[in-house]
């Protein structure tokens, strides 16, 4: 098996150049607007921000309703079930990116950041992004639990 991640390193670097561009760009903003991120979190920011982090970063890689979107970096692999699918990183320049969109995990610290910064900016609506997102995970545990439990 040929290890290509040399090949890729400049795809990485893309990819990392981005968040590090998008976080300095966020914090610029706050200045500007004379706010500054709170010196502490609210416990039911955290855990409800963990939730809504954990469900939209699993959608977003991989709910088969969203492939439109990773479908220029990825390639169908096969369906999950669930409604979920897993697609697979293209090659060549799109990789790097193909890479990051299906992989929940990858996605987080770029979703939890964006999270923390709007809570600087707009709590409100944070919250309500968060809200939305920590109850459809729990819903789509309680469906798990549902067929699990039905017995007809």
């Amino acid at each position: 098996m040929h290890d290509d991640t040399h090949e890729r390193i400049p795809g990485y670097a893309g990819v990392l150049a981005t968040y590090g561009t998008t976080v300095v760009a966020a914090g610029v903003a706050l200045l500007a607007r004379g706010d500054r991120l709170p010196g502490a979190y609210r416990t039911s920011d955290l855990v409800l921000g963990a939730l809504a982090t954990q469900k939209f970063t699993r959608i977003l890689a991989k709910d088969a309703v969203m492939t439109p979107l990773r479908a220029p970096f990825t390639e169908f692999e096969k369906p999950l079930g669930s409604g979920e699918v897993d697609d697979r990183p293209r090659e060549g320049p799109a990789h790097a990116v193909g890479e990051l969109l299906t992989c929940p995990f990858c996605l987080a610290p770029w979703t939890a950041t964006a999270y923390v910064v709007a809570l600087a900016l707009a709590p409100r609506a944070a919250r309500a992004w968060a809200a939305v997102f920590s109850i459809v995970g729990a819903a789509d545990a309680l469906q798990h639990v549902y067929a699990r439990v039905r017995t007809d």
